[in-house]
């Protein structure tokens, strides 16, 4: 496949991944935002396993998400960037399939907890919120990104073909 086409390609994997995360988010807007939240969409995160253009997808879809949902600039910057940081490290331990969810669980977990008590004024302990954020994010990575990832390994041609190099 020549450059351009598989650049192409990852444009293409890369805003379809962003649409899903903007449609999963308000679909199940009523538990993807707040203290006690599972994005559902968080478990697109496992899909750095299959190729790098899920990186640029999950941040922007996730920066998307978080501006239509009407998210405060904080929110919208950090919550989006912490997506950005687990996706990023998501790609780097592909290598391991669970692995992968591991930082987005993290990055989230530390983040977001900071974004709703100094952004929101969500009046928590930090430590609770963290639990949480935590809680919601092993559910949405690990619980729902894992079966994702076990569907979307026994049919490999929807990313090229190769685990992480399509």
């Amino acid at each position: 496949m020549n450059n351009r086409s598989l650049l192409t390609r990852r444009l293409a994997q890369g805003a379809v991944i962003a649409a899903i995360y903007v449609v999963l988010t308000f679909v199940f807007a009523p538990i993807s935002f707040g203290a006690m939240q599972v994005r559902i969409a968080e478990m697109l995160t496992i899909l750095p396993l299959f190729t790098p253009a899920a990186i640029p997808g999950l941040f922007i879809g996730c920066l998307l998400a978080n501006i239509l949902g009407g998210a405060i600039i904080w929110d919208v910057i950090f919550g989006s960037i912490a997506t950005l940081i687990g996706a990023a490290l998501g790609y780097v331990l592909r290598f391991n399939r669970w692995l992968v969810p591991i930082p987005a669980v993290v990055a989230n977990s530390v983040i977001v907890p900071l974004v709703l008590r100094y952004g929101y004024g969500v009046d928590m302990p930090i430590l609770l919120m963290v639990l949480y954020v935590a809680i919601g994010e092993i559910i949405g990575c690990y619980v729902l990104g894992e079966l994702l990832a076990t569907v979307l390994l026994k049919r490999k041609q929807i990313f090229g073909g190769a685990r992480s190099d399509a």
